[in-house]
């Protein structure tokens, strides 16, 4: 019983995780295009998502490879 609750809240956090660095990645675009110029664009989306969701592995983010994000396509 009790590691399936801590599975549970592993993958929890995980989506948590998941959901914060994409609200990151699309504020991060938005004012790219708002301030700079820059056409908005889901190609560059998915490829910041990426670099950056490596960058959060290298820091001790691994609660979102237990959803299986290793890669996005891009």
């Amino acid at each position: 019983m009790k590691a399936k609750k801590r599975a549970e809240k592993s993958k929890r956090k995980g989506f948590n995780t998941l959901i914060i660095l994409g609200a990151w990645i699309l504020w991060k675009h938005r004012n790219t295009y708002v301030f700079e110029g820059a056409q908005p664009s889901i190609q560059v989306i998915l490829r910041e998502f990426n670099n950056e969701q490596q960058l959060w592995f290298l820091v001790g983010a691994h609660s979102l490879r237990r959803l299986g994000h290793e890669e996005v396509p891009g």
